[in-house]
């Protein structure tokens, strides 16, 4: 009994509680936009999923992170696990506006993508243990980008740019904080540059085309593409200082906002509680942040270090770019707010990374 009561109280109680509140915020925010339909169907599950998450937080808390660093053949099983759950959505999955990204199970849907994200975190963080030292090697360079173009691929094929450009921002961060050589990274950039040139013409579909032209000027298409930042740009000015309050904010309410639960949640927590809210929002994604930074920083060893580090890069991208497309600063790809948005799948995977985590700073305390 007393070896559970020190877990608990090594706890990083700030990091759990800020994840925690994020998700509350989410919840109120669902519960808004559930109002005007009369469909609590989402609101209900999202509360569900928080209690699992927390759940698998705690198992995973329990668990000495030695043995992920311990056992790489535990790491590369789920790795190809992860493969084969993103190659058997073309087979299996449902067909859902052009996007075959989700297993049915039930009611429920389950997304491999969300699984991969926090795979890749746990390996890039044992390959970067052992081999950072030799990352001036183009071989380490080009290895480490397989293991990340695998799974890129198969989202990219979905199709979901989005999440695709998770996984390329999250490599790019850990190659950075790896200790990369500049020459090596921009030339890297470089070949980035022109593989998208390429893409353009050859690959992306005429959708994923729209969507960034409609970032540049989205008033050509009003009604169309570009529907979905006008009304959140619209939604975030009428929240003003204060905002509208709880149940009031008339582009939810009314439905001009379209994904309010997911992609738009941002604009629907502008709208209905204003600049103070948005201000509390990022208050907590900064203490959220800051904390596993701050656990990176302290680790024991690179392991722990480089896991931290990659897990507070896919959380930071994550919020920014959903942040930008909502203020219509950057193109919409499709990417819901971490913690907050809507989802099953990103919830728990994310409180189970929180899990690992907590097992890091209880387990080295």
């Amino acid at each position: 009994m007393m070896k559970f009561f020190n877990h608990i109280r090594n706890f990083d109680w700030i990091l759990s509680g800020s994840a925690i509140l994020l998700t509350i915020f989410g919840l109120i925010s669902l519960y808004s936009s559930s109002l005007s339909r009369e469909d609590f169907s989402n609101f209900s599950k999202q509360i569900i999923f928080l209690v699992l998450g927390l759940v698998f937080m705690f198992i995973f808390s329990l668990i000495d992170w030695r043995l992920l660093k311990n056992n790489p053949y535990l790491i590369v099983a789920l790795y190809i696990l992860g493969l084969i759950a993103l190659a058997g959505l073309f087979v299996f999955a449902p067909e859902t506006r052009g996007t075959k990204g989700w297993y049915r199970l039930g009611g429920v849907s389950f997304d491999p993508v969300e699984f991969m994200k926090l795979v890749l975190v746990i390996l890039m963080a044992k390959y970067l243990s052992l081999r950072h030292i030799e990352l001036y090697k183009w071989r380490e360079i080009i290895l480490a980008g397989v293991y990340f173009a695998l799974p890129v691929a198969l989202i990219f094929r979905q199709p979901n740019l989005g999440s695709a450009l998770v996984l390329i921002a999250l490599w790019v961060a850990v190659m950075l904080v790896s200790g990369i050589k500049l020459r090596h990274f921009l030339l890297i950039l470089a070949v980035g540059t022109l593989i998208f040139s390429l893409g353009w013409t050859v690959v992306l579909k005429d959708y994923q085309k729209a969507r960034i032209l409609s970032f540049v000027e989205p008033e050509l298409d009003p009604l169309g593409i570009g529907w979905s930042q006008l009304q959140s740009k619209i939604a975030i000015g009428n929240g003003g200082l204060l905002g509208q309050g709880l149940g009031n904010g008339t582009q939810i309410q009314y439905g001009f906002l379209s994904e309010p639960q997911t992609d738009f949640i941002f604009a629907g927590i502008g709208e209905e509680f204003g600049f103070l809210g948005i201000l509390a929002l990022f208050l907590l994604y900064f203490t959220f942040i800051f904390r596993v930074i701050r656990l990176a920083i302290t680790a024991e060893s690179n392991f722990p270090r480089f896991f931290a580090v990659g897990f507070a890069a896919l959380i930071f991208f994550q919020v920014f770019v959903n942040v930008g497309m909502n203020l219509g600063l950057l193109p919409i790809i499709g990417l819901p707010l971490p913690l907050v948005s809507y989802g099953g799948s990103a919830l728990i995977f994310s409180y189970m990374g929180l899990g690992i985590l907590q097992s890091i700073k209880a387990h080295s305390s």
